[in-house]
C-alpha cells in the first residue's frame, strides 16, 4: 500500500481523493491550514496532519519539513488552491495571494519534499485562458483579474507537471483537471459530483494500470487531454522554472 501527501485535504476534493485512497487502505497525510481544521478531518487522520498557511512561504518550507519529519511519501496530490480572490492581496513575501497558494507553494513543496514516485497537480480546463508569455507573474504591474490569475496559475501547475516529467524521469508527474466540481469553490449548480472530480487524481496517485504510469500527462475524468501548447513547450517550461525559482528563492534540482 502507499502512503500519499494531499495538500489541502480538509475538505473538497483534497479530502474526497484522501476519503477514497483510505478506504482502499493506503495510508494518506493530510494537510490543514490551520490547526482549528485539525478537527475536521480527525477521524481519518492515521496516518498524520501536517499544517501550514500555504500564502505564507515560511510555513509552505515548514509543511515540507513536516512532511520529510514523518517519511518518504510514495506519492504527492497538489490539490490545495484558491480562486475567487478579489483583489491582488499581499502574502507576508509581497506576492499575489492567488499566485502563492496555486503556484508558488506548489513549486516550494515540490522542490523541498523528498523525490516522491509520484507528483499530481490539479489544474483546470480554464488554464487555456492563461496562455500567453511569463510576464508579470506575480501581477506587480497589470491590473488585477481574478479569473486571469487563477487562468494562468493553472496553466503554470499544468506546465510544471511537464517540466518535472522531463527533469526527473523516475518520478511520474501529470496535471489533472477534475473539472467543475460541486465542492464549496465550485458551487451547487457546477457540474460534476466530488467522487467524479476526485477520481482521477487518486488513480494517478497509486494505480499499477500502465496508463497511470505514463509520466507528462494532462488528464480529464480518466482520459488524456491536449492541453494548451504552452504545457508542453520545454522552453515554456524551462522559463517558468526559472521564474519561480527567483520568486521563491527555492532552487529546483
Amino acid at each position: 500500500m502507499a502512503r500519499i501527501f494531499i495538500t489541502g485535504s480538509t475538505d473538497g476534493l483534497g479530502l474526497a481523493a484522501a476519503e477514497a485512497l483510505i478506504a482502499e487502505g493506503h495510508s494518506v497525510v493530510l494537510h490543514a491550514r490551520t490547526a482549528q481544521r485539525v478537527s475536521a478531518v480527525a477521524e481519518l487522520a492515521s496516518a498524520g496532519v501536517v499544517i501550514g498557511d500555504l500564502a505564507n512561504a515560511a510555513d509552505t518550507r515548514s509543511v515540507a519539513d513536516q512532511v520529510n519529519a514523518i517519511g518518504r511519501m510514495d506519492a504527492v496530490i497538489h490539490n490545495a488552491g484558491v480562486y475567487s480572490v478579489p483583489q491582488r492581496g499581499a502574502t507576508p513575501e509581497g506576492h499575489a495571494v492567488t499566485v502563492a497558494v496555486n503556484t508558488l507553494a506548489p513549486f516550494i513543496l515540490t522542490a523541498l519534499i523528498e523525490r516522491p514516485e509520484r507528483l499530481v497537480y490539479l489544474s483546470s480546463r480554464l488554464h487555456h485562458g492563461g496562455s500567453g508569455p511569463l510576464q508579470d507573474l506575480d501581477w506587480t504591474k497589470r491590473p488585477w483579474d481574478t479569473a486571469r490569475a487563477y487562468a494562468e496559475s493553472k496553466l503554470h501547475l499544468a506546465a510544471l507537471a511537464g517540466a518535472l516529467a522531463r527533469r526527473w524521469p523516475h518520478v511520474v508527474s501529470n496535471a489533472v483537471d477534475p473539472g467543475w466540481v460541486r465542492t464549496r469553490m465550485g458551487g451547487a449548480t457546477a457540474t460534476v459530483d466530488i467522487e467524479t472530480g476526485a477520481r482521477t487524481q487518486a488513480w494517478l496517485a497509486v494505480s499499477r494500470d500502465p496508463a497511470a504510469l505514463v509520466s507528462g500527462g494532462y488528464w480529464r475524468h480518466m482520459e488524456r487531454e491536449q492541453p494548451a501548447a504552452e504545457v508542453t513547450d520545454e522552453a515554456y517550461q524551462d522559463a517558468l522554472v526559472t521564474a519561480l525559482e527567483g520568486l521563491t528563492g527555492v532552487t529546483l534540482s
